[in-house]
């Protein structure tokens, strides 16, 4: 069943990036959804006062928007299909992680209950995607892990990478390339002064990552 009937494809594409905003920052400004979806501000504005008046979120002029409840909903559904496409593509299908997200991109919006449940299944009800971000339930809950990011970790201090939280393909096919993947150990062994590169050890390997790189990285807490 279609998440949300009567919903253009274009409009489950906002409700969902506008989710990903909100969880760094609420409410979301206009600017902040125009850069993160490649599109104008004006753009932008147009939609949001139709999804407004659908309910889906609630906005307000100079201070941005919110989901609704209904809305979020809505995001959480697509949100989920994403994620279980990914895992799905690269586990079943044997796809590099770096290429999944502009399949999943494409398939979220027509994925069936049947064919959902079927993947659920087959990957035997996971919590997790490629990349470690939690997959929400069928009922919309979403399960956030204990987790910092890389740069905060201390040198000297090993963790477990939790996630890579980037959406580019090239930083994860570059990261993929050095071995660094959800549940493989990390160690911090220095950082640079003058906010330059965190030197960690991976495998036994090390590695020297530029600031903005290491700070898609999430570790473990604790």
């Amino acid at each position: 069943m279609d998440p949300s009937p009567g919903l253009s494809k274009q409009m489950e594409d906002y409700l969902k990036n506008i989710y990903k905003l909100q969880e760094e920052s609420s409410p979301v400004a206009t600017k902040a959804i125009a850069e993160k979806m490649g599109i104008s501000s004006a753009s932008v504005t147009s939609m949001i006062k139709k999804l407004d008046q659908l309910k889906l979120l609630a906005y307000e002029r100079y201070k941005g928007v919110v989901l609704t409840k209904r809305g979020e909903k809505v995001a959480l559904e697509i949100v989920r299909h994403h994620r279980l496409l990914e895992l799905y593509l690269t586990q079943k299908m044997g796809m590099e992680w770096h290429k999944v997200d502009a399949e999943a991109e494409e398939l979220e919006h027509v994925l069936s209950d049947e064919l959902e449940a079927a993947m659920d299944r087959a990957l035997d009800y996971p919590t997790i995607d490629p990349h470690g971000d939690p997959i929400p339930s069928k009922d919309g809950v979403i399960t956030t892990p204990e987790e910092i990011v890389l740069i905060d970790l201390e040198p000297g201090r090993k963790s477990v990478v939790s996630r890579v939280k980037q959406e580019s393909s090239d930083v994860l096919h570059y990261l993929g390339n050095l071995g660094i993947f959800p549940e493989v150990g990390i160690e911090v062994k220095e950082h640079a002064p003058l906010g330059g590169t965190v030197t960690i050890s991976v495998n036994g390997k090390s590695i020297s990552l530029g600031r903005e790189v290491a700070r898609c990285i999430y570790v473990s807490k604790g």
